[in-house]
């Protein structure tokens, strides 16, 4: 199945958690910071890899306001490649509520807030 990395603000760790599992039991490959950091590793080395292996970069978004500068860049760059036709895909996720940035408003999203075994399914159908 796919490479998939989770970009998610840190206040929303356990719905991204839960997310992830979810979609590691369909089989996908799901890249998480807290699964995949260690003591002693180099971030940036580890974020920058978890990016460029990526087929998906599924952007989480809340209402927790709070500037999370880690997730905009991961999200930007997604989306610079994906635009750039780099071979990943951006996908948005309404993980506990709020909005998507501007700039991505055109593009459909998952909105988990609703029913979440219904949003994780078509997220997944959207991996194909």
């Amino acid at each position: 199945m796919a490479a998939v990395f989770i970009s998610y603000r840190s206040t929303d760790h356990a719905e991204a958690e839960r997310l992830a599992l979810d979609l590691r039991l369909y089989g996908h490959d799901v890249w998480l910071d807290t699964w995949e950091l260690q003591i002693g590793d180099s971030v940036v080395q580890k974020m920058n890899d978890g990016l460029t292996d990526a087929a998906y970069l599924v952007l989480c978004y809340s209402p927790n306001s709070s500037v999370s500068p880690w997730q905009e860049r991961e999200w930007m760059s997604a989306l610079h490649r994906q635009v750039s036709g780099k071979g990943v895909r951006l996908l948005p996720v309404r993980l506990t509520g709020g909005d998507a940035p501007a700039i991505l408003a055109d593009i459909k999203h998952v909105d988990l807030t609703v029913d979440w075994d219904e949003g994780v399914r078509a997220l997944v159908a959207a991996m194909k």
